[in-house]
C-alpha cells in the first residue's frame, strides 16, 4: 500500500523519519530527482523461496505466502518456533543446526525430531557465511553435540502442556492464550 501510495520507482530519492521513534519510514519522494526511464516499483506476486502466488486477506496489511506445507523457509520456521526457549525448550539445537537438518532431508516438521538417531546425526557438517559480516561458519556434528541434541529432544518430552500447544505454531494462540486452553481443557484429547 505505501509502495503504490507513494508512488516508488527504482532509484528514488526519498524522506525518511523515525517511524514510532526508531523504525525508518519513507514519507516522500522527491519527484524532482526522479529519472524520466525510471520504472515503478510493484510488490512482489509470488514468494522467492517457493513460487507460490501471495495471499493479502482482506483488513490486513501482510501479504503472505499460503503455502505452509511445502515452503522451505516457514517449514523450517516453524521448526525453530518449536524448538524454542518459551516453547520446547530443546537445547543445543539452534537456527543453523535446524537448517542443517533440513537440508539433509531428516526434520521437515517437529515431530521428525522424535525420530532422530545417533546414527543419522552423527558426522553432519555444514559451512554458513553470515550474509552481513561474510565471516564463514562450520556447523559439525559430532558425538558430544549429538549426544546434547538427542538429551535435548528427550528432555523436552517433560515439558508442560501449555508449552506444548504454544509450541505448535497454531496461529492466535500466544503464550497467553496456550495457558488458558491447557488450564481449561488439561489435554490434547480434550481439546480434539
Amino acid at each position: 500500500d505505501q509502495i503504490a501510495l507513494l508512488d516508488l520507482h527504482d532509484h528514488d530519492y526519498v524522506v525518511i523519519e523515525k517511524g514510532g521513534e526508531i523504525i525508518p519510514k519513507i514519507v516522500d519522494v522527491d519527484r524532482s530527482k526522479r529519472s524520466a526511464t525510471s520504472q515503478r516499483i510493484t510488490f512482489i506476486s509470488h514468494c522467492p523461496e517457493c513460487g507460490t502466488p501471495l495471499q493479502r486477506n482482506e483488513g490486513e496489511a501482510r501479504h503472505f505466502c499460503p503455502n505452509e506445507k511445502g515452503c522451505p523457509p516457514q517449514l523450517k520456521g516453524k521448526i525453530e518456533h518449536f524448538i524454542g526457549r518459551k516453547a520446547m525448550n530443546i537445547e543445543s539445537l539452534g537456527e543453523g543446526k535446524v537448517e542443517l537438518l533440513f537440508d539433509k532431508g531428516l526434520v521437515r516438521n517437529p515431530a521428525d525430531l522424535y525420530e532422530l538417531s545417533f546414527e543419522q546425526l552423527y558426522g553432519l557438517e555444514k559451512v554458513i557465511e553470515d550474509p552481513i559480516s561474510g565471516k564463514v561458519k562450520k556447523i559439525s556434528f559430532r558425538e558430544k553435540t549429538v549426544e546434547n541434541i538427542l538429551k535435548g529432544i528427550a528432555s523436552s518430552r517433560q515439558v508442560p502442556f501449555e508449552r506444548v500447544l504454544f509450541a505448535l505454531g497454531i496461529r492466535y494462540v500466544g503464550e497467553t492464550v496456550a495457558r488458558k486452553l491447557a488450564s481449561h481443557f488439561k489435554n490434547i484429547d480434550a481439546i480434539r
